[in-house]
């Protein structure tokens, strides 16, 4: 079971505000609040600005097996994952695993509201920029 917070963006074309996509128990937000805080992702953020970025994310939990972003297709959304791990498959094959307090979907998001987030948190921007290079280092491993 992998136990996300989808944020900032909704899931493709829908032009609603972001709803809860979940089976099972959810999280209070001041345990979400919490969860967060203790992410590399989000160091250093004052408790204000971690309140806020919960108000924008809503939880999701998917079935293990469930294909959440899939290759060569326009994603919708930047997925947080709070439990569980994601596996990242490139042409068939597993090139990485994701954990508690990391991302993924951050390079198909797009839009208003994601553009705000990261100008309103800079230092969450660095990290992602930071993340997304040794992503790159990594694939280019790959191919290699």
């Amino acid at each position: 079971m992998l136990r996300c917070v989808p944020g900032v963006v909704n899931r493709a074309g829908d032009t609603r505000p972001p709803s809860i996509w979940h089976h099972g128990p959810m999280a209070t937000r001041e345990e979400l609040v919490d969860t967060i805080a203790s992410f590399a992702l989000f160091a250093d953020l004052p408790d204000p600005r971690l309140e806020g970025i919960v108000h924008i994310f809503e939880e999701v939990m998917f079935a293990e097996g469930e294909k959440i972003l899939r290759q060569g297709l326009t994603g919708s959304g930047f997925y947080v994952i709070l439990d569980g791990e994601a596996a990242v498959v490139v042409d068939g094959t597993d090139r990485a695993r994701l954990g508690r307090g990391e991302f993924f979907g951050e390079i198909s998001i797009a839009g208003p509201r994601v553009e705000s987030f990261l100008v309103d948190n800079p230092r969450v921007m660095w990290r992602m920029l930071q993340a997304q290079a040794r992503r790159l280092r990594a694939a280019n491993r790959w191919r290699s």
